[in-house]
């Protein structure tokens, strides 16, 4: 099982390691991802007939572990494995891979991630502040320890947002909660106070003013074109609010989702 624009950088060992997964005996699973699957390969797919509506196919593997007992592993290279293709922005960030193909990349040619070069300059210096809200990780952060000169405070929020969207409390974000009695042409001003340029999982935001289903969020055209900065191009009134904010805004803030919190930062950052 595949989702549309999953694993862009799928190798032919990682494609054989799922095809001998699925051929294999017993009950076993791989899957890039135990939290947040984009493939995943089932070697007796007769337990699928049991399969109950999940909220996304992201939480296919937990259920196949925790509820019917099956083995489940993971994929190596889960750095290069967690980069979707979910936004125009994604793409524009998929051509700085390593791996991409051709095609993609002269796709990715044709965009650009509107704060990058800016960002760059904040994380390659000691006496500036990046702000990274979102769903990120702890792997991630690691990184950006590792390979940014700056200062980097983040906002670890709603991990696993798809795959818990049965969950009984709402999402929630601290810097929603801000930008509730703000509004959302504060967001500039709220950086401020918190760091020189900001990268933020703009789905996070969503999700807490809307829940956690994306059929009550913003149209996919309003939130791709929030990506790139394009607040003309946004019906949707607080989302268009959002995105000028950070179009106009003096220090650099980058909107996004999962990929740009996730992996996609080090394709951002340059490294």
């Amino acid at each position: 099982m595949l989702g549309g624009g999953a694993v862009p950088l799928l190798a032919q060992t990682d494609a054989r390691r799922l095809v001998e997964a699925a051929g294999s005996r017993g009950r076993r699973a791989l899957t890039n991802n135990r939290y947040s699957s984009d493939v995943c390969a089932v070697s007796d797919a007769r337990v699928l007939r049991h399969l109950p509506p999940l909220p996304t196919d992201n939480a296919l593997p937990r259920w196949l572990e925790e509820v019917t007992g099956f083995q489940l592993h993971e994929l190596r290279g889960r750095r290069r494995l967690a980069l979707d293709l979910d936004t125009p922005l994604d793409l524009a960030l998929l051509g700085r891979a390593t791996g991409t193909s051709a095609v993609l990349r002269r796709l990715a040619r044709t965009l650009e991630v509107p704060r990058a070069a800016a960002l760059r300059e904040v994380a390659a210096d000691p006496r500036r502040e990046l702000l990274v809200a979102g769903r990120t990780s702890a792997r991630t952060l690691r990184w950006l320890e590792r390979h940014t000169r700056c200062r980097v405070r983040a906002l670890v929020e709603e991990r696993g947002m798809k795959a818990s969207a049965a969950s009984l409390r709402p999402p929630r974000s601290v810097l929603g909660r801000l930008l509730d009695v703000l509004g959302p042409e504060a967001l500039a001003s709220v950086v401020g106070e918190l760091a020189d340029g900001a990268i933020i999982d703009s789905r996070v935001l969503l999700a807490h003013r809307l829940g956690a289903d994306e059929r009550s969020w913003p149209s996919a055209e309003d939130r791709f074109a929030s990506d790139l900065l394009l607040a003309d191009a946004v019906a949707d009134p607080w989302l268009a609010a959002l995105t000028r904010a950070a179009a106009v805004s003096p220090l650099p803030i980058q909107l996004g989702a999962h990929t740009l919190v996730g992996p996609g930062i080090r394709l951002l950052l340059g490294r």
